[in-house]
């Protein structure tokens, strides 16, 4: 069987996925620079098994570097705590931050507009220290040039170690359940917005049998208030939260009103409830008792030990229902960034995310961690990889039909409001969706203007 047989599209959507951007000429200015014995502190955000699988990839460039050069992995807590602390060093003058981070789009704009980070494009550039044209052509298009920034000159601001997509789980074993019940009208996954609130709903009154959990829990669908699960609905409404070409947020577009009041619509019939403590909803798919999550890709191992843990069910991952032709998933992840530091730091630094980019790395990386690889020539080796992981080569197979939130300064201060407003919808069922969401626009722009 071709596992591959959406390799062409995916490459030509990824290609598609962003603008293109022109390269202006990038002076050499690290040629001379010798990184020998350099030291570079990276702070991420990896636990458990992805950090032990970091650890190694970095204990193995230590140990066989020609220069010398020792990086030092450091896990300062989730996204949120690094980016507080890289505004609080930047803030403070810089002596306190490390020689390479993980950061997301928005978050590297952020730290640029202080001058926080340097432009890569002269070490990928470089004749001396950079990537062949070989390797470049090796990235995933999308995934190679969505850390250049046009606000920003065309700087590279980052570069890309794993991306992942938000997907809906969902309990098989219930689905077929439901149907042969004559609960709902449809086979397999829900498609559209409507089949997904005819099985949520549908659920609360017939419990999965092998459940083992608390039947009289049993629910459709536990949402979670997150600026991501906000774009995911708006995109598959077939709307964008922000308007590119007038650079402003549009949170309270009629897709995002839409997508709120569907959302809202399901609280008020009984058949979507919060996540009342952290990973709830994952635990409870597993133990059968929620029918639907949304989440990032990259939690596919943690659903398959709850399940393992929890009912045993067969589950996979698909498209969150949509109402466009086809779906539109969000395409997310943390890139690399390099701090400001010594021009020796700075191709230290360089030198480790080549090497954590390579494709021998990334295969590693890949399959540890459970993320998407970024290399061409890291999915086509991973044939025995999707056959043993179904629920992965569901979610790279949708990588075709993505898109991504907005890459711009403030957006983490924009994504706690958002996820407010949320909450608020779906606590009141005769809330305003549209004045609420209006509220919001308003606010994230203020934002905005003041980043």
């Amino acid at each position: 069987m071709k596992k591959f047989a959406a390799f062409t599209l995916l490459v030509l959507a990824l290609v598609l996925a962003l603008p293109v951007v022109a390269q202006d000429d990038v002076e050499m200015i690290y040629e001379d620079v010798d990184p020998t014995g350099a030291t570079v502190e990276f702070w991420h955000q990896h636990s458990g098994e992805r950090e032990e699988a970091l650890n190694a990839i970095v204990e193995e460039f230590n140990a066989t570097n020609e220069w010398g050069i020792t990086v030092v992995p450091s896990n300062q807590g989730g996204y949120g705590d690094i980016f507080q602390k890289m505004n609080l060093g930047l803030v403070e003058g810089g002596d306190s931050l490390p020689e390479l981070v993980v950061a997301y789009q928005n978050q590297a704009a952020t730290y640029q507009l202080v001058d926080g980070l340097i432009d890569m494009r002269p070490l990928v550039e470089s004749p001396t220290w950079g990537l062949t044209e070989e390797d470049k052509a090796d990235f995933f298009p999308g995934f190679y040039t969505q850390d250049i920034f046009p606000t920003f000159g065309n700087e590279r601001l980052g570069f890309p170690p794993n991306r992942s997509l938000e997907v809906m789980y969902y309990n098989i074993s219930w689905l077929n359940e439901l149907y042969e019940a004559g609960a709902i009208s449809f086979e397999g996954a829900p498609v559209t917005p409507d089949q997904f609130k005819e099985a949520a709903c549908a659920a609360v009154e017939n419990p999965y049998s092998a459940a083992t959990g608390d039947p009289s829990t049993s629910i459709g669908y536990q949402l979670s208030y997150d600026a991501s699960r906000f774009a995911s609905w708006t995109f598959a409404f077939g709307g964008d939260i922000y308007d590119y070409e007038a650079n402003q947020y549009t949170v309270n577009s009629p897709a995002a009103v839409e997508a709120m009041t569907f959302l809202q619509g399901l609280y008020a019939d009984g058949c979507a409830r919060d996540i009342e403590e952290a990973y709830g909803d994952q635990t409870n798919f597993g133990q059968g008792v929620t029918l639907f999550t949304v989440g990032s890709s990259s939690g596919a191992p943690f659903y398959g030990t709850a399940v393992d843990e929890g009912a045993g069910h067969e589950w996979s991952v698909g498209a969150i229902p949509y109402t466009t032709e086809e779906p539109v998933m969000n395409l997310y992840g943390a890139s690399v960034s390099i701090p400001v530091s010594t021009p020796e730091q700075e191709v230290a630094a360089w030198l480790f995310v080549k090497y954590y980019t390579s494709t021998d790395a990334q295969a590693t990386w890949a399959q540890a961690s459970e993320y998407f690889p970024v290399r061409a020539s890291v999915a086509d080796g991973l044939a025995d990889y999707f056959e043993a992981n179904p629920s992965y080569e569901a979610g790279f197979d949708l990588l075709q039909y993505s898109k991504s939130e907005p890459p711009v300064p403030g957006y983490d201060f924009v994504r706690d409001a958002m996820e407010t407003a949320m909450a608020e919808i779906m606590g009141d069922s005769s809330m305003d969706v549209q004045a609420r969401l209006d509220e919001l626009n308003e606010e994230a722009n203020e934002i905005l203007a003041e980043q």
